[in-house]
């Protein structure tokens, strides 16, 4: 029974509460939770304070809340954790920070050595979440001025590296000689004699004491600062099983050198080489997966190589060169030749061309003016120009496009559940089974059983570090993301590269994702000069403001005629347009249209028909009173989609259409592309409920613009946005295509798949691992093969598990996307595609 002690008080915001009903809902929900003693709701704070005992836990209350149909905002913190070396230390550092009170949820990543706490805003402090990390044995690496989270992160990480290597060489160096002397009396005979004639075996012990001390108590004590505190709390971790592992030889060569007597008959054998061996190897297994983990995180550094260091902004009329983080929204920026763009902006004066590869993927640069956007990281090539500064710090591009990488490395996907659950008991039930090993070995195995008791023992302990399991998947998901990012395809959350690898149909938005989202002139057949015919079209166009119209009218242009103004000019909606141009009479519209003034169609008839069957829109012209051409206007298919949807195909995919455009469009462009299913004509409330309907032939990914598509995307289990890279903001997307190509959504889907198989091949090979060596550690083999592990094969066997997972991650670097978004591809005629089916 809990006592008033025990009783804490917990203040939660609550959104979406309109009058008293909802606060008693709330307060209802809350009171009905077991360990809550009272809650109070106030609505014009939105505050909730509920008072709880002790294990009562904030994200209990947020789920009660949430289900009462409520909201409660949250934010997240994140801290860079150092000192973490397996998953049993990520499981301690989160349950220390989910004790913090307040705290909804805590991730800690071991690859990327950083823990993200979810928790409502100015509900905890951050002193409590450093404090409680350290409590838990582990340190909180801070920023120093004018340096950012990632320069502090590299910093910790070759400050480790370095620090790694200098105890690696203090061990080795005294090692080798302990190694080779005692290896060298045992196995070779004339070498033995020379060293006994030259000392004596008790002074060649003592030998092996000093050196084996100093790899104990010198490098070997880092094991001990994390490994005993560990250990006292009740959550041994892999330095923990080191410590004891290398302790129990040291500790029974030290009494095997000094005090034989106390040891049964025959059983006074030394391991101090064991004990250095143990020690080395494992450092040797840390600093090349330190250097490995440098590697995964290739791809992130370069993210961060690409943002500018310095800006050259005009103030006061004088040019100055500043800090790229003192520019300022409205600062005008100067940029010559060869230099990064600094931040995003609007060109004011001066042109270029700009190499936007790493936005679009497009290899070509881009031609720049006054007027057009510039994005912060690329690279101008050729002029100078000024702009306007509009985005600048975490607003630009770049700092979201780095956000959301680090925020995929550092999350955590369903399949790590499993690990997760498996470490919790795993390095006790070790303890357990080494415990049992000594003991077997002592009461049925052969003389001489303690020492071969001991050696078992050790072995099991050491043998059995869950290194490779902490790192089999965020190592995964570190360089996936990050090969991502390279592609230009952003995971917003790990999850994300698992959840697409598992979806089985993609529908997409047609307006902008399968077209190119503006109407163009596609077609033009006239009894005259066609020339003359497009350009007294254009010229009574130019007048209205319609899509269709700044179609024709850009399509003149692009012929390089001259419009004149026309006179007279009158538009019916819906119907069509009509006025003088250079004194003649000239309409343009629809075949009702046409109709409606008395003018016979039966000579173009067959020419429209066909048009609209391809999903065009057909056009009439009518001069002087008679029609004399029929024009086509469609919104055209990309040349990246045919490609696209091929390649999704390949991949054994369900292709859907989703679109707001009439039927007989939508099944004229479904039925060119190859699309499975089309669903037309809904509006951009109701795709909600056609993602809906695939979904009941299992998960569906939803690929939009972003901005229409919002609530699909959100709907989706995967949901893609298309867009440029000011579109990568959108909140609602899982995943992002920066460049805007949709032959992207083949390339997330084949990464995906290569990062989950990779994986499912680290946790395979990280639980086999320990499945088959553990009992191989304990001495399985000996009774068949009369063969006992050396606990300094079970140090690099460690050691090699985890470089193992780490270069099978590593593996992903090389992942070649299937299809090449830098630029457009010639397709060969298109195979015969299946009728589409209207859903």
């Amino acid at each position: 029974m809990s006592t008033q002690t025990d009783l804490h008080t917990i203040e939660l915001p609550v959104q979406g509460m309109t009058c008293a009903s909802c606060v008693q809902r709330v307060e209802d929900a809350l009171v009905e939770l077991d360990g809550v003693r009272a809650a109070e709701v106030n609505l014009a704070t939105n505050r909730a304070s509920i008072q709880v005992d002790a294990e009562v836990h904030a994200s209990e209350l947020v789920e009660a809340i949430e289900s009462a149909g409520y909201e409660v905002p949250t934010t997240t913190s994140t801290l860079t954790v150092q000192g973490m070396t397996c998953a049993t230390c990520v499981s301690r550092v989160a349950d220390a920070l989910e004790d913090v009170e307040g705290v909804v949820a805590a991730e800690v990543n071991l690859a990327t050595s950083r823990a993200t706490v979810t928790h409502p805003p100015g509900s905890v402090d951050a002193a409590a979440l450093r404090t409680a990390v350290e409590d838990a044995g582990y340190e909180v690496v801070e920023s120093t001025d004018g340096e950012s989270r990632a320069e502090a992160e590299r910093t910790m990480r070759e400050q480790e590296r370095t620090s790694l290597k200098r105890q690696l060489i203090i061990a080795a160096s005294a090692t080798i000689p302990l190694f080779l002397l005692d290896m060298g009396t045992m196995w070779i005979p004339p070498f033995e004699a020379w060293v006994m004639d030259l000392v004596s075996e008790q002074a060649l012990h003592i030998v092996f004491f000093a050196l084996a001390s100093i790899v104990q108590f010198g490098p070997g004590l880092r094991f001990y600062k994390k490994g005993w505190p560990a250990l006292k709390a009740g959550a041994p971790d892999m330095n923990t099983l080191v410590m004891l592992g290398a302790s129990a030889a040291y500790g029974y060569s030290v009494v095997a050198t000094f005090l034989p007597n106390v040891l049964p008959e025959g059983t006074a054998h030394i391991y101090f080489e064991a004990a250095a061996v143990i020690i080395t190897l494992i450092l040797v297994g840390k600093y090349l997966e330190a250097i490995a983990k440098g590697r995964t995180s290739a791809a992130m550094q370069q993210l961060l190589e690409l943002q500018a260091r310095t800006a050259r902004v005009v103030r006061n009329g004088v040019e100055e060169e500043i800090p790229v983080e003192d520019v300022m929204p409205g600062d005008t920026v100067v940029v010559r030749p060869g230099e990064k763009i600094p931040v995003d902006g609007t060109i004011l004066r001066g042109a270029s061309y700009i190499d936007e590869s790493m936005i679009t993927g497009e290899p070509v640069p881009a031609e720049k003016s006054a007027g057009d956007e510039v994005v912060g990281g690329t690279i101008n090539k050729t002029g100078s120009f000024r702009f306007e500064a509009t985005r600048v710090g975490a607003d630009t591009v770049l700092s979201q496009i780095i956000d959301m990488v680090e925020a995929a490395q550092a999350s955590k996907v369903p399949i790590q559940d499993l690990a997760d659950r498996v470490v919790r008991y795993f390095v006790p039930a070790v303890m357990a089974v080494a415990a049992v090993t000594f003991g077997v070995w002592m009461l049925v195995g052969p003389a001489p059983a303690l020492s071969m008791a001991l050696v078992a023992a050790v072995s099991v302990l050491i043998i059995a570090c869950p290194c490779a399991m902490g790192l089999a998947t965020p190592t995964s998901i570190m360089v996936g993301s990050g090969k991502g990012a390279q592609m230009g395809v952003l995971f917003r959350e790990g999850k994300a590269l698992q959840q697409l690898r598992e979806v089985q149909t993609v529908a997409l938005d047609k307006t902008g994702t399968l077209t190119k989202g503006m109407p163009e002139l596609t077609d033009l057949t006239t009894d005259g000069d066609e020339s003359d015919v497009l350009r007294l079209v254009a010229a009574l166009e130019q007048s209205s403001e319609h899509p269709i119209a700044e179609a024709i009218v850009r399509a003149a242009k692009e012929r390089t005629l001259s419009l004149p103004d026309p006179e007279d000019f009158e538009a019916e909606p819906g119907m069509g347009v009509s006025g003088t141009v250079e004194g003649r009479s000239v309409q343009v519209g629809a075949d009702r249209y046409m109709e409606q003034l008395g003018y016979s169609l039966d000579a173009w008839a067959d020419t429209a028909s066909t048009w609209a069957d391809a999903g065009k829109t057909p056009l009439f012209a009518a001069v002087d009173g008679r029609v004399v051409a029929v024009l086509a206007v469609a919104d055209t298919i990309k040349d990246s989609s045919p490609e696209a949807i091929r390649a999704l195909h390949d991949r054994g995919l369900r292709v859907a259409m989703i679109t707001g455009d009439n039927e007989h469009t939508a099944q004229a462009i479904a039925r060119e592309l190859g699309i499975d299913t089309v669903i037309a004509e809904v509006m951009p409330d109701e795709k909600v409920d056609a993602i809906k309907r695939l979904q009941e032939d299992g998960p569906v990914a939803f690929v939009g613009d972003g901005i229409n598509d919002a609530p699909a995307l959100a709907q989706a289990d995967v949901g893609i946005a298309i867009g440029t890279g000011t579109d990568i903001a959108i909140e609602s997307a899982d995943i992002i295509l920066v460049s805007g190509d949709v032959r992207g959504v083949a390339n997330a889907y084949a990464l995906s798949t290569a990062t989950l198989r990779n994986i499912k091949q680290n946790l395979f090979w990280a639980f086999i691992y320990n499945t088959l060596l553990l009992p191989v550690a304990a001495g399985a083999l000996y009774p068949v093969f009369g063969v006992l592990l050396n606990p300094m094969f079970a140090a690099g066997a460690m050691g090699l598990s985890s470089l193992f997972v780490l270069g099978n991650a590593l593996r992903l670097r090389g992942f070649t996307p299937p299809l090449d978004v830098g630029s457009d591809v010639d397709l060969p005629d298109a195979e015969p595609q299946r009728e589409p089916v209207t859903a």
